[in-house]
């Protein structure tokens, strides 16, 4: 199984195809979510630090697009957590946590 290193906060087995929001969220990081993981809020971003992760998904780049994000960004080190399918060992850094936000974290994302 893969490996989740999260900066700062520890490193966490995580099984094969699991969405990377929900491996954050079943292992105490405390990552927004706000529109349930549906690519619209982009409020699950990560900084994307080392690892194996496949493209970004139109879906990403819609949201982003949406969100007045630059292209450059997604494409060199930002992804949302919400697309993200584990199958390898990753290291990332979440942008927006309840903790560094004061805001719920959202409904959670479906399996």
């Amino acid at each position: 199984m893969p490996y989740v290193t999260v900066f700062d906060r520890g490193t966490f087995e995580v099984e094969t195809g699991r969405k990377l929001v929900l491996a954050l969220e079943e292992n105490g990081i405390n990552i927004l979510h706000r529109c349930g993981g549906r690519a619209k809020c982009t409020t699950c971003r990560v900084e994307v630090l080392a690892g194996d992760f496949f493209d970004v998904t139109n879906k990403e780049k819609t949201a982003f697009a949406n969100k007045g994000i630059d292209d450059q960004l997604y494409e060199d080190c930002l992804r949302l957590s919400c697309q993200i399918i584990v199958n390898g060992d990753i290291t990332v850094n979440p942008i927006m946590t309840v903790e560094n936000t004061g805001k719920n974290a959202g409904p959670r994302p479906a399996d």
